[in-house]
Formats: C-alpha cells, structure tokens, sequence
C-alpha cells in the first residue's frame, strides 16, 4: 500500500510555499542592489542548497549499491524521495544560470564579454586569461551534462527499484550496481567541477584545490541530516517500523563522521591560505573576515561543536531529541555556509537576513517538502524483493 500524506504536511508545504512567494516578490521590488543581485543570490543560495541535498540522496543510492551495503536497504525509499526534488532543483539552477547569461544580474563576472575583451575597459586580464575554460557555450554543455546525466541516473535508479518491487530476483539489482558504480566515478568528477563551476566562479579571481570536496562534503551531511529528519517523523507517524535504533544509529554515525570531513576540509583551505598569506588567494577569506565575520566563523563553530560534543557518544546517535535538536542546528548552520560562499562575491558587504532571505528559504523548504512527501506517496515506504532486505531488517549492532 502506497504512502499517503497528511494533511499537515500538504498544509505546512503550502503556507511555506505562499511565504516563499510573497517574499520573493517583495523582495525583487525592493531589492537596490546592482542588477538586483540580492535577489538573484538569494535564488542561487537556495536552488543550489536544495538541488544538493536531492543529489546527495542520489550519490548515497549509487554507494549502497556500489559497496553491496545491506544496512541501508530500509531507507531505500527514503533516499529515493529526497532524490525525487533533483529535476525540480536542477530547473531552478538553469533559471539562474539563464538569468545570468542574458545578463539580468551580474553574479558571474565572467560572463560580461567586456571582461575578457583588450579594447574595453572593463577589460581583466586575470578573468581573460581563464576564458578557454570560462566561456558561455562551454560552461553551458558542463551544466547541461552534469544537470542530465545525474537526472538521468536517478530516474533510472528510481524506475528500477519500483521495477524489483514487482518482479524480484537479482538481475535488477545487479544492473543498477553496475549504473551505480558509472555513476560514482562520473560524479567524483563532476561534483568538484560543478562547485568550480557554479559556485568558486563568482569570485572569479580566486581558487582553491581543496574546493569541490569541501562542498561534497557539506552537500552530503546536509543529505544525511534530511534523510535522519525525515526517518524520525514518518517513525513518529507509525511508518518503517522495520527500522530500529540500529539504523538510527548508523544514520547519526554517518552525521558524525562527515561533520568532522566538513570541519577538516573547512579548516585545511583557511589555515593553508591564511599561513601563505599570497594576496591572490587570502583576498577570498579576507572579504568574508571582514564583511562576514560573525556567520563566517559562527557557522564554523556550529558546524563542529554540535555534533562533536553531542553527537561523539553512542547513546545520543540513538537518541531521537538530540538527532533532531543537533540535526536543525547543523541545518541551519551548512545553508549558512553556502550562503557565505555565495553573496560575499555577488553584493560584497551590502548584505543582510532579512525578509527576503528568510522567505525565499521558507519557500523552497515548502517546495522540497512538497516534492519529498509526493514523491514518497508514488509508492511503499519499504522496498519489496530487494536481494539484502531481509539481512536489513535483522541488522543490530
């Protein structure tokens, strides 16, 4: 039988939604800022926060499958629904991209012909000279290739498990290893490419080798953080009583241990930078100290001390209350995070939370509720046939 979603949730989804809405309008009339890029940074920071949580519930499926994990059977429809926002997220990213190629905002300093053109006098030398890589058409084929093959990957990925769930056996299994497997060694590629891409061409001068797996990093424990939020409350509503404190446990270890990689990654690119001190490279961390410095080293610490003080022991990773206090905060803390990596190159010290960038987060937080619990109304909340679903259930440790 398939999921059914309450009331509530549909409920909570619209109002967020209409707060979203409300907002943003507001928002764009109001917003002074060249280009309205306020506005438009805002969009990018939630569009690409959301978008990652779906494409880490994506790359999660593709490990399970690649490591022939059997733990994680149980939550198979749960990666599969935060999975399901993916084409949703990735149709926002090419609105924002669209609005910059047509030069609506000028996040992207990059994409201002002027910029790389010796006659003007907007002309860069430094930007110039990363045009073979920078440049519209090409920056177009990489999105358009990321945004498809891993839309394409997750489709297949989903149409197949609810394939299994009828006509059982292995062969389905062992195709969607081998898809997992192509989709793993693509997506170490692309995931980094994607963050130079989207995310460190806004401060187009600057670069870091250690950026894409910092981003990995605060995709894939805001992905763990959704799935442990979720799990919770379809338990507390009486579904996936086959997951026990076990599970749990795994889930909040996941939590634990990538929150550290996080920490580590953030403190190895700011403490190398930071002790070379190059102009060319602290100019990053230097606009982010200065403007920034409260959310900068506030979301730091957030992002570190919650979960290793309350999250290190074994008894609190099967605890409900704190997964949940300890999960929001974290949250909270890692779209922080994409919005320090954002809006510092995109209105420099003219920035605020305010209205617009509390709505919009509403917004999209109502949409990707909507798209998750649809999703996960598409068909039964525990997978049928899977080859290591029995070896799920009895799992303990």
């Amino acid at each position: 039988m398939n999921y059914t979603v309450s009331k509530n949730i549909k409920t909570l989804s619209y109002i967020l939604i209409a707060i979203g809405i409300l907002t943003t309008v507001v928002g764009f009339f109001t917003d002074h800022s060249e280009h309205h890029n306020r506005f438009w940074g805002n969009v990018f920071v939630n569009s690409f926060f959301f978008f990652a949580i779906s494409l880490a519930a994506t790359f999660f499926i593709a490990i399970q499958y690649a490591a022939e994990a059997a733990w994680g059977t149980v939550f198979k429809r749960v990666f599969e629904g935060v999975a399901g926002y993916l084409p949703l997220g990735a149709l926002f990213l090419i609105i924002v991209f669209l609005a910059g190629s047509f030069h609506w905002h000028d996040m992207y300093q990059w994409m201002d012909p002027e910029v790389s053109n010796p006659n003007s006098h907007h002309f860069d030398k430094l930007i110039a000279g990363k045009s073979a890589y920078l440049n519209l058409p090409f920056f177009w084929i990489r999105t358009l290739l990321y945004l498809g093959v891993w839309t394409y990957c997750n489709h297949i990925f989903r149409k197949r498990s609810l394939e299994e769930d009828i006509t059982g056996g292995t062969i389905i299994h062992f195709k969607n290893v081998k898809l997992a497997a192509s989709f793993l060694v693509f997506f170490a590629v692309t995931s980094s490419t994607a963050a130079w891409d989207w995310i460190m061409s806004i401060d187009t001068h600057w670069y870091s080798t250690l950026f894409g797996w910092y981003v990995f990093s605060g995709m894939w424990v805001s992905g763990v953080i959704t799935f442990i939020l979720l799990t919770i409350y379809l338990k507390k509503q009486g579904h996936l009583t086959q997951i026990n404190d076990s599970h749990i446990h795994d889930l909040g270890k996941w939590m634990f241990a990538i929150s550290i990689l996080w920490t580590y990654l953030w403190f190895s690119q700011f403490m190398l930078i930071w002790y070379s001190n190059i102009p060319e490279e602290t100019t990053y961390f230097y606009e982010r100290i200065r403007d920034y410095k409260f959310i900068f080293f506030g979301m730091a610490a957030i992002n570190l001390i919650f979960p290793l003080l309350l999250m290190m022991a074994r008894d609190t990773k099967r605890n409900i209350k704190y997964l949940l206090v300890v999960g929001c905060i974290i949250f909270i803390g890692h779209w922080i995070d994409v919005f320090v990596m954002v809006m510092p190159g995109t209105v420099g010290g003219e920035w605020t939370i305010n209205i617009m960038e509390i709505g919009m987060f509403l917004g999209f937080l109502g949409m990707f509720i909507y798209k998750v619990f649809h999703t996960l109304s598409k068909a039964p909340l525990m997978v049928k046939n899977h080859p290591y679903l029995d070896e799920s259930m009895h799992h303990h440790i």
